[in-house]
Parts: C-alpha cells; structure tokens; sequence
C-alpha cells in the first residue's frame, strides 16, 4: 500500500512539474500600435481587424500583449507614445505615420532603440526603408487607386464629360496634402484621363483633411460657385466623397446623370451606393489584406527573420 501511495505521489509530482514548465515555456510579445487618429473610417476597420486578426494567431505558446494608441492626428502626441513603447520594451510597433514627412525621425528613433517597426498605410520615402531589415512598409500603392478612380471616368460611354464641351470638368477633394496617399491619388487619377486623350479643367483643389464635413463643405462651395459647370467630384478618400454626396444631392444635382463621383475606400456604404447608382465608383483598400500582412510582417520580425522593406496589398476597382 506505502508502495503504490508513493508511486502515486510521484506521478502527482511529475504531473506537476510538467503542467509548471509548460506554463513556463509560454511567451507573451509586447506588441505596440500607434494609429494616426481613430476617428478615420477606414482606420477604424484596419485597427479592429489587426487586433482581431493577431489574437486569432495565438497559441497556448505564444501570446500578444496588444496596446493601440491613438494619434489624434497630432505628431507630437504620436512622438510621445512611440517614446513610451520604447520606454516600455515593447518586442514590435506597429505605426500608422500622422505625417509622413516625419518618417525618418521616428524610424531612426525605432531602430536605435533595437525594436522591429512596422510602417502601414501612409508610405514614407523610400530612403527611409531601403537596405533596413527591421523596418518595412506595409500598405497599397496609391499611385494605383488614382489610376482606378480615373479609369472609371475613362470608361463612362461619355469619358466624364456631361456636358458634351470636349472637357471634363472637375473638383478635386485632396486628404492630408503632406500624405504621400493623398499626392499619388490627386496626381494620378487626373493622369489616367489625360493618357487616355482626354482633355480636363480643374475647376477648383481643395484639402478635406479626409473628414466628411469638409468633403460636404467644400463641395458645396464648389456647386454654388461653379453649378452646373462641374461634371466630376474626385474624393481622395470615402469619407470624403460621402460628405460629397450629400451636398450633390442638396443642390438638386443626379449622380450618374448630371454629375460623377468618386472616392477610395470602398467602405460598405459606398460599395451600396455604387450599387444604387448614388456614386459612381470607389476603390477598394483592402483593410484586410493589409491588416493581415502587417500582422504577418510583425510575427516574422519577432522570430527574429529579416523583413522585406516593401509588403504590398493591390487596390480593387468598385463600378
């Protein structure tokens, strides 16, 4: 009987000590994010699906310990909090840049500080990445969904031209002029009309911040200002083009019929309206395609692997 109670015990022991070391050999990465401002639609679809996607990865071996801040569109306060996860030791950050002009100073800061960072969404210049195996980029190339929103116009049966006059006539609603986003976007979608022969006007360019009362207010402006003249809205963002909407719809103007209006993003209730008519093309950025890589990127770099300096996600068309 003591015999078989002290092999008993053994076991219990032996359980133990395994049941301890297994809980031991569980690793818990410190992963810091840093959003350029929350209150952006697509941003807050990103974010969420990065989380999401990052705590889907977890094992009984591996966990994350994911703190995201916001940014507040401010590059001060987005300083501060990438010194505080370098303050905290965190194991990767994952920075969605206010600006991108103030790239190189926080990735320099980063990578003095031995932490693999993860640059998405906003694409810095290229010689703040090249030959940098702990940094990389990971987003979709604008120059692309500038091109999408004008090919759409391209393929209109009247090219974007309303009237008939031989010119398209249009607004343009730019984001953050220092966004390299915004730069490709407003520059390349008036470039695919022009490689295609059409002739244009740019009636009038204004900065919305990305924000959809300003997308509302500007193109409301314009409509006052110039009616019936103008023949195509170009939103750099979704948001944008929804405030857009609403002001074309105030002023008496038929999306589809008198007027044309495009935006990037292809958040759900854009692709409805293109659907319906009410707006005449999006682009999809695929917050998930790039979430994921992001999250991809990360895990890699904390195994320790070296990272590619460029992850890119292709753009949609939405007609």
């Amino acid at each position: 009987m003591k015999k078989v109670l002290a092999i008993v015990l053994a076991l219990v022991m032996i359980f133990s000590f395994a049941a301890c070391g297994k809980k031991d050999e569980t690793k818990t990465y410190k992963v810091g994010v840093s959003i350029y401002q929350f209150d952006d639609n697509f941003m807050t679809l990103y974010r969420n699906e990065l989380e999401s996607y990052m705590k889907s990865l977890e094992t009984d071996s591996v966990k994350y310990d994911i703190t995201i801040v916001d940014g507040k569109n401010d590059m001060a306060t987005q300083s501060e909090q990438i010194d505080t996860f370098i303050t905290q030791n965190v194991d990767v950050i994952i920075l969605n840049l206010v600006q991108t002009s103030s790239a190189e100073a926080l990735v320099k800061k980063v990578v003095d500080a031995g932490i693999p960072l993860i640059l998405i969404n906003r694409e810095p210049a290229a010689e703040n990445m090249t030959n940098n195996p702990t940094v990389c980029y990971v987003g979709a190339d604008a120059r692309q969904s500038g091109t999408y929103q004008g090919e759409i116009v391209v393929g209109l049966d009247n090219h974007g031209d309303v009237n008939g006059d031989g010119t398209v006539s249009y607004i343009m609603i730019e984001g953050d002029p220092e966004n390299t986003d915004a730069q490709y976007r407003t520059e390349y979608s008036i470039k695919a009309l022009t490689d295609a022969g059409i002739k244009v006007e740019c009636l009038t360019d204004q900065v919305g911040n990305w924000k959809q009362e300003k997308g509302e207010e500007i193109t409301a402006s314009a409509l006052a200002q110039y009616g019936e003249k103008i023949e195509v809205v170009f939103c750099n963002n979704d948001a944008m083009a929804l405030g857009a909407a609403a002001a074309i719809s105030a002023a008496g103007r038929t999306v589809g019929k008198d007027i044309y209006l495009l935006g990037v993003d292809a958040l759900q209730e854009c692709q409805d309206m293109v659907k319906a008519g009410t707006m005449t093309g999006t682009v999809l950025n695929d917050h998930v395609g790039q979430s994921h890589k992001a999250v991809d990127a990360a895990i890699k770099a904390l195994n320790g692997e070296a990272l590619d300096n460029w992850y890119w996600v292709d753009y949609v068309k939405i007609q």
